[in-house]
């Protein structure tokens, strides 16, 4: 098994926590402070990880160059924003299916892999994408009785554009962090994306604080107040992203993010047992769908 699969898998479960912890905290916090607690705590430890690659493991810091700093800033403002999109979707639909629109992201990140990177995908691939998204779209639309007007109005309806606009900044984020760590041309792919890491939440922390301080000074007071479960978001969310950076890597973007899917099986997981809400049929058929795509794609 290539080494990117363990690490997207383990990624995508971190996310998944992640994602439950701030609709958690959305409540108390609201969107904006609770999509900060992602990198204001998260920041310290994606520091103190690139720090002990180098001190401890015998890594050389990589040189950061104009075209690193300038991915770096397209992908860090493109994570916060796509963030907040998810986090707001959370407060519209259930857990699950707010998760679930915004896995349209493998199709985009393909696109965009392919427009700025000149990527291309295998026949396989692209069958195993496809299967995965026609998942998310059963699930998009579980709750209306199968039709193409149905169909229309699920992928057209407020949510659904909000779910889709995230998981296309998603897809410009995640193209432009792999764009940014091949730029460093470092010691390998394990520090070349702990030092994006530290870089990209560094700065995202710093610009949400002048944002907050800008709006709404008392947001900054409630994200200190929360420190202990919005440190467990920070952990969770710093954790996972090494994953994806350092999947992604070591593989094209649309390889990772599609693989990355499987996140909504812990979704739904966390859905039922943490928030007790009510999957049906068709829900789980969408799940299914999205796990033969991941299949497809890891054997293709």
């Amino acid at each position: 098994m290539e080494l990117w699969i363990p690490i997207t898998i383990a990624a995508a479960f971190l996310q998944n926590l992640r994602s439950a912890l701030q609709k958690h905290l959305q409540g108390k916090l609201g969107t904006r402070a609770a999509s900060f607690v992602r990198f204001g705590y998260g920041f310290p430890v994606a520091i103190f990880y690139v720090l002990s690659l180098h001190f401890f493991v015998g890594y050389s810091f990589p040189t950061p160059n104009w075209t690193f700093a300038l991915w770096a800033v397209i992908g860090g403002l493109a994570q916060i924003f796509a963030t907040i999109l998810l986090v707001h979707l959370f407060s519209l639909r259930n857990f699950a299916v707010g998760t679930a629109y915004s896995k349209t992201e493998p199709v985009q990140a393909a696109i965009f892999g392919f427009v700025l990177l000149g990527e291309k995908l295998t026949g396989g691939a692209i069958m195993a994408i496809v299967v995965g998204v026609i998942g998310v779209m059963m699930i998009s639309m579980a709750r209306l009785p199968l039709s193409w007007r149905n169909l229309a109005v699920a992928m057209t309806s407020r949510t659904a554009l909000i779910g889709i606009a995230s998981g296309a900044v998603f897809g410009i984020s995640a193209v432009a962090y792999r764009t940014a760590s091949l730029s460093l041309g470092g010691p390998g792919p394990v520090m070349e994306a702990a030092m994006t890491l530290a870089c990209v939440t560094t700065f995202q922390t710093a610009f949400m604080l002048v944002w907050m301080l800008w709006k709404d000074k008392r947001e900054i007071v409630q994200v200190l107040v929360t420190w202990r479960s919005s440190s467990l978001v920070g952990l969770a969310g710093v954790v996972g992203s090494a994953g994806w950076f350092t999947a992604m890597t070591l593989q094209q973007v649309a390889y990772v993010r599609a693989l990355g899917q499987i996140e909504l099986v812990f979704t739904f997981m966390a859905s039922y047992f943490l928030f007790h809400e009510r999957v049906n049929r068709m829900e789980i058929a969408g799940c299914l769908l999205i796990v033969c795509g991941i299949l497809g794609l890891i054997f293709s």
